[in-house]
Order: structure tokens, then sequence, then C-alpha cells
């Protein structure tokens, strides 16, 4: 035994304890750990049954994905354990409480018998990293549970409660009382019953009122709703594998299908997320020995559709928050639009009624400003304009307390100029919220030339209180996310004076896998927005010397077409569905002509990529190379989580190592030496070119040049 895995006595029941924090992940360790205390207890014939319960705050919330890159890597060792639990000829329970997935269910469900805590939630997320479930989830779960139950919640990977997986059949009791105190007394009256082991294996998997056509019909949804992800279909393979095939047979499919999964390039894009996300939270220069600011209370200015859906966040983590605005309609307008989305909420069984009333008690609304005294940290949603911002700034400057954080929710304008505003610089932060700010995943936390150490480090840890995923950048026109953007558009509407539809141009991002294209995108957004992001730009000095510039978009905006929200902008709108318009290829047409730009019928798919997405990996480098973003995955994490780039692409940069940086600079190139590169579009990044001499890795990039 060791300190990892023990396995200690109480009684005549073996109590073994995993105890590997913070999650007790299923490490090589514990793994080994796992099988010299399962040998034990099958050589000490004293022990009469074997409990399985973890220490901390949790059971076992999976396994050890650093592993699975690894060129040895097996499941086989773990596998070998889970099937000598189930063969024991003396009763195992599971005590399970807090996180019970992926291995970790995969463990309880190789044990006999299963008791929970009430809060606890149970669940095989593996999808989720691009794979199936490989320690014979696919063939227990189902047996337990039936094939319909199993095979939703494999494919979705989400998590369901006790009680629901008690009603299931996954968990035999549901008790209050401490993980050990629970799991000993449960034993303990399994043993007074005399009931004796029982093997999951064993059991046939339930079929009744399962049509004759489940599996067919499911492959064909997976085919249909998830073509880029192989998981979806070998998910449903192995759950029917289960439902029609002997145990063994079954275990078998499961391993092809698993490794088929672990080595695919999904899924090494999908677990290369997986890890940015957890390192983009570290930031270089803040140790963990930096006192945070408290945020007791939070204040927004603007209660638009954007400050009031950034209020929604911090109420729904149960943080006090005060909305001001100008006038009493505006107010009232966005306390009701709040109010509305909670009751549509609870109208879909999301929320109780006394759960809506709960939130919105926590929100009150007010005209004075002055309400700001008291707030730990206030955030300025107003008008994307730089002369208002600055007013406004310098006004939170004035009436915030000493100490509280001003944050400004600015999407691309100079954070270092509104910080100044202020008059205490060091106290300000940007907190770029993505529309709907209260369902988008992405912050971009934009950190100014003086913002202080401790108030980034608090609202980074405050973006993981109201569950954002948090991103740092620093100080530039549109950040990360709406710098990389401007590019995309700018060959968007270039390839739209050139000739292409704008359903022509979406059709070719979106067929890689975009949840959108850019003109769908902008169209949601607001073209309004959109335009007048350029026309701020153009006042700070930053547009190119170029009259054909972006010339769609404001084009668009002065005559109107707002996109969705007035049913017409790059297209026209048929209640929500997006149509061509010929007069949006009028207007391309009309502006083509105007700046001397030659239209083409010759306009393919792959032109459309190469020139939208390899402009994208090229700022990308540019702003890695200007040390803008930390990281290659801190980009990748802000287009996948905010954006709708596919995550089985793994994000702009990590798709350019899998296209290869030598291509990706030879069609830049290309495209200087066709298009013309007066305005510098087609520059290759010096990064990009650095790395693809080299035969290097973009993704693999740490700070230097050198």
């Amino acid at each position: 035994m060791t300190d990892i895995v023990s396995l200690d006595r109480h009684g005549d029941i073996a109590v073994l304890t995993i105890s590997n924090p913070p999650v007790n992940a299923l490490s090589p360790a514990v793994v080994a750990g796992l099988t010299a205390a399962v040998a034990a207890f099958e050589a000490d014939r004293t022990y009469a049954a074997l409990l399985v319960h973890s220490s901390g705050r949790t059971f076992v919330a999976g396994g050890d994905i650093t592993s699975f890159d690894a060129p040895d890597f097996s499941a086989a060792p773990y596998n070998d354990t889970l099937a000598r639990i189930e063969a024991l000829d003396r009763p195992v329970a599971a005590a399970l409480h807090g996180t019970v997935l992926g291995g970790g269910l995969e463990l309880a469900l190789a044990c006999h018998w299963r008791v929970a805590l009430p809060s606890t939630q149970l669940g095989l997320p593996e999808v989720k990293l691009g794979i199936l479930p490989g320690s014979l989830g696919t063939q227990r779960l189902p047996r337990l549970a039936g094939a319909k139950l199993a095979l939703d919640m494999i494919a979705s990977g989400r998590s369901i409660g006790a009680e629901a997986a008690r009603q299931a059949g996954i968990v035999d009791e549901v008790r209050e009382g401490t993980p050990l105190e629970v799991g000993l007394a449960f034993v303990q009256d399994l043993l007074a019953r005399r009931v004796g082991p029982r093997g999951t294996s064993e059991r046939a998997v339930p079929d009744e009122g399962l049509p004759a056509d489940f599996f067919d019909q499911a492959l064909a949804e997976a085919a249909a709703r998830k073509p880029f992800y192989p998981s979806a279909r070998n998910i449903v393979l192995a759950v029917q594998a289960a439902a029609t095939l002997p145990f063994a047979e079954g275990e078998a499919v499961e391993a092809r299908l698993f490794e088929a999964l672990r080595v695919s390039p999904e899924s090494q894009a999908m677990r290369h997320l997986f890890f940015a996300e957890r390192q983009a939270a570290k930031i270089p220069g803040l140790g963990r020995e930096l006192a945070l600011r408290p945020v007791h209370s939070v204040g927004i200015l603007g209660a638009g559709t954007m400050g009031g859906g950034i209020a929604m966040n911090f109420v729904n983590a149960g943080i006090p928050t005060v909305l001001v605005e100008v006038t009493q309609a505006a107010l009232d307008r966005g306390l009701g639009l709040i109010r509305t989305h909670y009751e549509a909420s609870a109208a879909k069984g999301r929320l109780t009624a006394q759960q809506v009333a709960q939130r919105m008690a926590l929100l009150r609304g007010t005209l004075d400003d002055a309400a700001f005294a008291d707030c730990d940290l206030v955030i300025e949603a107003v008008f994307e304009n730089m002369d208002l911002k600055k007013q406004v700034c310098a006004r939170l400057g004035q009436v915030c307390q000493p100490g509280a954080i001003i944050a400004t929710n600015t999407s691309t304008l100079d954070v270092d100029v509104l910080a100044a505003a202020t008059g205490r610089p060091a106290d300000v932060v940007g907190m770029h919220f993505f529309s709907p700010a209260n369902v988008m995943r992405l912050l971009e936390v934009v950190r100014g030339a003086r913002t202080a150490p401790d108030v980034l480090a608090t609202v980074m840890q405050l973006a993981r209180r109201i569950g954002k995923v948090a991103v740092v950048s620093g100080v530039c026109y549109g950040f990360i996310g709406n710098r990389m953007a401007e590019v995309y558009m700018r060959e968007a509407e270039f390839l739209m004076m050139e000739g292409a539809s704008p359903s022509q141009i979406d059709g070719a991002v979106e067929a890689l896998g975009m949840a959108m294209g850019p003109c769908r995108m902008l169209d949601m957004a607001g073209i309004d927005v959109g335009a007048n992001t350029v026309i701020e730009y153009g006042k700070a000095g930053g547009l190119p010397p170029d009259d054909s510039y972006r010339a769609v978009v404001r084009r668009m905006f002065e005559i109107g077409r707002f996109g969705q929200k007035t049913g017409a902008g790059y297209y026209r709108y048929d209640g929500r569905k997006p149509v061509d318009d010929p007069e949006t290829s009028r207007i391309a047409a009309e502006l083509a002509a105007s700046h001397g730009i030659a239209r083409r019928s010759d306009i393919g798919a792959q032109e459309i990529v190469e020139r939208l997405l390899y402009s994208l990996i090229n700022e990308g480098a540019r702003i890695l190379e200007e040390g803008i973003a930390y990281r290659p995955g801190d980009i990748d994490i802000v287009w996948t989580a905010g954006y709708g780039f596919p995550d089985h692409k793994g994000g702009p940069l990590w798709m350019a190592d899998a296209i290869g940086l030598a291509t990706i600079v030879e069609r830049l190139q290309h495209y200087a030496s066709t298009r013309g590169d007066a305005f510098g579009y087609w520059r290759v990044s010096p990064l990009l070119a650095s790395l693809a001499g080299k035969g290097q890795r973009i993704s693999d990039f740490a700070g230097t040049l050198a």
C-alpha cells in the first residue's frame, strides 16, 4: 500500500481509500495502488467485504489524460484490475461523493454495489475529449441503466445526480452522511442481509421498449448532427455491442474503437484544448501567495443587452449587483429583459420560481451612479465610443471607493487610454464579455500597462467563480479575438467585392466545422456594431490608407442594413433564416467598380478557406510575437470558446500545425504576389516564417524568436 491508495481494517471490512488530490485522478500510481490493494484483499480471507472510497472533496473524477499521448499507453492494467474487482467472491461496494466521472464511474460500475451521497454527480464525459470510455463504461453502464440512457449519457457527456442515478439503477442507495460513514453502514447492511457479490458483466442489457431500429437511427443521427466527430459513431457502435454481444466480445469492440479515437487528430485537438484551458489560468509572475481583492458586490454601468447579460453572470453566482442607467425607461427595459430571461428558464424547468426570486432579489437598479461607491468591482458597458468611454471612466475614477476594481467591457478600444482617464490606472482592467454575455463562456481579460497584479489575479479568480473561461490579452486594437476577426472579415469583404456571395463564403468555412461563417456572424452581432469598430479604429489612426478596406460593412451601415435585427445585412432574412440577397451583390459590385477591384467567377472554396483562415493564423502569429498573448493555446481557447472555431480542429494555431506552417507561408506569399500587397495584408509574420523554416510547430512556441 501507499499514501495514494491504502487498505485499512474496520472490523471485518477492508476499506480501500484513494487519496490523490485534488480530484483523485487515476494516475499510473493510483492504478498500481489499486492493483496492490485488490491483491491484498484477495489474499486476506479474514475480510468479509471491501469498501472502495476516496478522501477529499470527491470520488475519482477521471483518468490521467496526460498519459493518453504516451506511445506505450494501454488501458489494460486498469481494466484488468476492474475485472479482478468484479470477480471477487466477497461483496464489494463503492461509496460515492462529489463527482464520479470517467474512469471513476467505471471503477464504481465494476463494484458489486454503489451507495452515493445526495449531492453526487455521475457521468462519462470522455466524448468532450473526442474519445469514448475505455474501461468498460460502454459495456457496464448499459447493463445497469439500459441502452437508451447509457447512450445519451455517453454521447452527450452529461452528468446526472445521485437520485436520478438511483432511479436508473446505476446507484443502489442514496444516503446522507460522510462518504466513509455511509459506505461502512451500507456494507454492514449488506453483510447483515447476507448479500453476496454480483457482477454487472453477467447481466443482459434490458431492451424493453427499445425500437428494433434504435441503433440504426442513432447512427444516422450521429452522422447528421456530428459529422466531424468520429467519437459520435463509435460510441453508438460500442453501446450496440453491449446490447448485442457477450461481454467479452463487447469489451474487445470497445477497446478497438477507443484506440482508434485516442490516436485520431480530432481527439488530439480536443485534448490540446483541455490542457490549454487550464494553462490559460496560469499567469506568469502571479504567484499563489498574492492576496486577492475582495469582491462582495458588483456594479454595472449600462443596462442594455450587454450590461444586462454581464449582470446576470454575477447574480447567478450569488453576488449582489447594481445596474445603473441614465433614464428610467432604459433601466426598466433592462431589468425587465433580465426577469423575462429568468422566467423563460423557469418555464423550461431550468430554474425554480424560488431561484428566479432569489436572483432578482440580488439585483437592483438605480439612476444614481453614487451606488457604485459601495461596490468592489464596477464594469462599464456603455456604447463602443472612445470619447464616451473616457468620460464614463473619468466619472468612475471619482465615485468608486479606494481599492475598487474598475473594468471596461470594450471590445476593441485602447484600455490604457481608458485606464488613464480614471486617474487610477492600477485599478483598471479590461473585461471583454462576449454576447450573449450570460451564455458565452469566454472572457478576455485585458492587462493594461499599469494594471496592478492583484487586480489581474482577482479578476482571473472571479472569472472561474462566474463560470467563464478567462484568457489574458495585452493591449492592442481588438485584443486577441477581434484583432484576428478583423483580418478574417477583411478578406470576407474583399471576396464579396470580387464576386463571392455571402453563402459561398460562409459555406466554405462552415464545411470545416465553423459554427457560422463571417457574414452570418456579423449579421447576428450587428452590422452597426461591426461598422462602428472600424470607424473608431479609423479615428485612432489604425486603418490602412486603403479606401476599399471594409468598404462593404461601412456602406451597409450607411444605408441602415444592420443585419438580422433589421431584416437585412449581408443577407436578407426570412424570419431568422439567412437568404442571399441580390442587393448585397449589387452593392459589392458597385464598390468593386469604384475601387478598381476586378470581379471574378472562379472563386473556389479552397481559396476562401485559405484567404480567411490563413490570414487569421498569420495574425495570431503576430499576436504571439508581440507578446499580446502568453501562449499559442490561449489564442486557440479564445477562438474555440468565443468565435465558434471547431474544437475538433483544436483552434487556429493547432490547425496551422496540422496543415503545415510551410504550406501556410507559401500560400500567403502566393496571395501577396497575385493580389498585390501594397498595404501589408499578406506580409508573413516573422515568427511564422521562422518556425516554418526550422520545421517547428507554432503550438510549441514558448515566447522567443531565437
